[in-house]
């Protein structure tokens, strides 16, 4: 299995997928700390830090959703 998995890991195919996965998720923390303002943790303790985490990347996740249906309906506010 081990050798499997380094067989994946060390192909073409898999080299490809690494580089789109860090690039996405680049992207993502870049425009959390960028365009809305989160800059540092602020909570201390291990479930602390994750749930303050599991926040900020709900109301990311929530963000964008709202934006995609805004979207897809036209701005719903203007009526």
């Amino acid at each position: 299995m081990y050798q499997e998995v380094q067989d994946n890991l060390e192909s073409i195919h898999g080299a490809l997928l690494r580089m789109n996965r860090s690039i996405q998720a680049e992207g993502t923390f870049g425009i959390m700390k960028h365009d809305r303002w989160y800059k540092r943790i602020v909570r201390k303790g291990i479930d602390s830090v994750k749930a303050e985490l599991y926040l900020v990347a709900l109301g990311y996740n929530l963000r964008k959703y709202i934006t995609k249906i805004m979207a897809l309906h036209g701005n719903l506010g203007d009526e």
